[in-house]
């Protein structure tokens, strides 16, 4: 059977861990856990997952902020462990700091997380790009929100004047990952409001106790759009874990 890739950003905690857990656990799988320190106790801690027969990890370093690092990751990948093809990446890494209003967001606030949400995975896409099509079915997802959505914003009436442009941003470039390659699959994944560190901290902002899915559900739900999706299902399009899509 052919060994299937998937890269991973964010890939230490919250979803991006979950996304880990669950194609590891499968047969004949190499799973790339793309990670800003691959010294830290949450990143070591990532060996001990389980693995499927013939499966394995390899984890090396992304910082979503850096030019650089998504390329030294891919030199890595391709010269120390033999990697000559990827089939499925996900950009899962991002921020979300603040929650003001337009009229009150620090600019330098904003600009960070244009950075990390947005710039990051223009660095990322750009480095994986060569590796990504020589896969039969060359697969590109952002973990993205309908708080970035321009459509539907008034269906989550939420302050989020610096995570929402970055995602808007990330949600332009996965869009048209899909118009300029007539062989991707590109689309945006929303975990919905997953009871992550990120998730439970965002909920608590609002006067929640904590946010409403669990990573359990979350993660199966962007697994199966990527296990099942198309470029004629899911091409182009933000879709919920759920199964249901959201207006840009």
């Amino acid at each position: 059977m052919t060994n299937t890739v998937y890269l991973i950003t964010g890939a230490s905690r919250g979803i991006g861990r979950g996304l880990v857990e669950k194609f590891l656990a499968r047969p004949n799988i190499t799973v790339i856990a793309a990670v800003r320190d691959p010294a830290g106790a949450s990143s070591q801690s990532l060996q001990s997952l389980s693995k499927g027969e013939s499966s394995h990890l390899i984890t090396v370093k992304v910082e979503s902020t850096s030019p650089t690092d998504p390329e030294a990751a891919m030199e890595t990948l391709i010269n120390k462990h033999g990697i000559d093809h990827l089939d499925v990446v996900i950009a899962n890494a991002c921020i979300s700091e603040d929650f003001s209003t337009v009229h009150e967001v620090p600019i330098p606030v904003l600009r960070k997380h244009i950075e990390v949400n947005g710039f990051g995975p223009i660095y990322l896409y750009q480095a994986i790009y060569p590796l990504l099509k020589k896969s039969e079915k060359p697969t590109f997802v952002g973990i993205g929100s309908p708080l970035g959505s321009i459509g539907g914003m008034e269906q989550r009436p939420y302050s989020c004047a610096a995570y929402g442009p970055s995602k808007a941003i990330l949600h332009w470039i996965v869009r048209k990952i899909h118009f300029e390659n007539e062989e991707f699959v590109s689309f945006i994944a929303d975990p919905g409001f997953p009871q992550t560190d990120m998730g439970n901290a965002g909920a608590k902002a609002v006067g929640l106790e904590k946010a409403f899915q669990t990573v359990e559900e979350s993660v199966s739900g962007i697994v199966k759009a990527i296990d099942e999706g198309t470029r004629e299902s899911v091409g182009a399009q933000l879709r919920i874990w759920d199964g249901s899509q959201f207006p840009w």
